[in-house]
């Protein structure tokens, strides 16, 4: 069974990919993440999650997620990490999950994808995005054909900054950057509440007809690439930004 984490469709797209081709089911876990569900489920099949990759490891609510709901069944686990540039050690976080949850690690594959962190990045344009879609294609196919052979993902050699990144850096990004406070509505806003749907922690709300942020903020940017008005930006650094979501 692929379960997959998606704020703006890259890893919606590269777990699909994956189901076409193994022939296994995908399930969105948006609700069950937004309704904190942490009831058990059962595949007889590997599980496969398939998720964005935050400060060079999966997103925190997904790892606790993890941590709290039973995976019965089949004890091997692959993970799909999309990213905007590499995903450096979050292999050994993963391992380090997966044996406290008594599953055998099968290896996490990186997929690099648009970039979507339109807080602090810039996202790229139409054509570009759908060349790094094309390319992406042949790696996710590299995958699902792994998987179908029951292998384990290629691990590659890794860097002191590997193990930075996805360590001390990503205990201090947390605290300092993964915050609702510099997200605002301009005038632009239509007041249609698409924002309140598309967040999985139920972290907006519609306050006036224009949406307001709690502090229960995982940064999918969900909200902002989703807003069909452009009327969410993030401080100063999004204006003028092209918003990006997995093309239709």
């Amino acid at each position: 069974m692929i379960l997959y984490f998606s704020g703006t469709g890259n890893s919606e797209y590269a777990a699909k990919r994956i189901s076409s081709i193994i022939d296994d089911e995908a399930v969105s876990l948006f609700e069950r993440l937004r309704d904190n569900d942490f009831s058990e489920i059962n595949s007889e099949r590997p599980w496969i999650i398939a998720a964005p990759t935050y400060a060079w490891r999966i997103p925190r609510i997904l790892q606790s997620w993890l941590e709290k709901t039973r995976l019965s069944g089949n004890k091997n686990i692959y993970f799909v990490m999309t990213c905007g540039g590499n995903i450096s050690n979050a292999g050994k976080y993963l391992e380090k999950l997966c044996a406290g949850k008594s599953l055998n690690y099968m290896g996490c594959m990186e997929i690099v994808m648009p970039e979507n962190y339109i807080a602090l990045f810039s996202t790229p344009s139409q054509e570009k995005a759908s060349e790094i879609i094309r390319q992406a294609e042949e790696t996710i196919d590299k995958a699902a054909s792994i998987i179908k052979k029951g292998r384990t993902f290629p691990q590659h050699p890794l860097t002191l900054m590997d193990k930075l990144n996805s360590g001390i850096i990503n205990d201090i990004f947390y605290p300092i950057f993964v915050h609702a406070k510099k997200f605002y509505a301009t005038d632009a806003c239509i007041s249609c509440g698409i924002c309140t749907n598309v967040c999985p922690t139920a972290n907006i709300r519609l306050e006036n007809g224009k949406p307001v942020w709690s502090k229960n903020c995982t940064h999918c940017m969900a909200c902002i690439s989703r807003c069909p008005k452009e009327a969410i930006e993030y401080g100063k650094h999004s204006i003028g930004l092209p918003r990006y979501t997995f093309p239709e």
